[in-house]
């Protein structure tokens, strides 16, 4: 697996979608530990990615898929949506690709371009942090218990 994630850009690069599993609580609750994959495809050097989901690799070279806050200078500010402090920064040219479509436990794909994904995405954005901290407790518990 480590190696696959080594070669990770190239694939990309080469124009080839790449299909992860979802490991982690970061996106909660658009994108579900276990439960979701998703199909990430190459960005030009010129394609906006504002409020997308896009692929970088973190400071430990590790694979980070997070929201696109802004690009300012060549630098991207990214955040998870279950994620209410924490914000990463990295040079525009190590973003990997962006997340064009998810594939859901049940076997549905939803592409993240669709209208019902982008509303979605925008009722939790807009919700008090209160709310989502509160909200997030709740799914953290609820998948714990169901993936045990």
């Amino acid at each position: 697996m480590q190696r696959l994630f080594d070669n990770i850009e190239s694939i990309v690069a080469e124009g080839e979608s790449f299909e992860l599993r979802v490991n982690g609580y970061s996106m909660l609750p658009l994108l579900g530990h276990r439960d979701d994959v998703i199909i990430v495809r190459r960005v030009d050097a010129n394609e906006p990615i504002t409020s997308r989901i896009a692929m970088f690799r973190g400071p430990k070279r590790n694979i980070i898929v997070h929201r696109v806050l802004s690009v300012d200078d060549g630098i991207v500010s990214l955040r998870g949506d279950g994620n209410l402090i924490q914000i990463e920064r990295t040079p525009r040219s190590e973003i990997i690709g962006v997340v064009e479509s998810v594939r859901r436990r049940s076997g549905k794909v939803v592409s993240c371009t669709s209208k019902s994904w982008r509303r979605r995405e925008r009722r939790w954005l807009s919700l008090p942090i209160f709310v989502r901290r509160c909200v997030l407790a709740v799914m953290r518990c609820w998948m714990n218990f169901r993936n045990k």
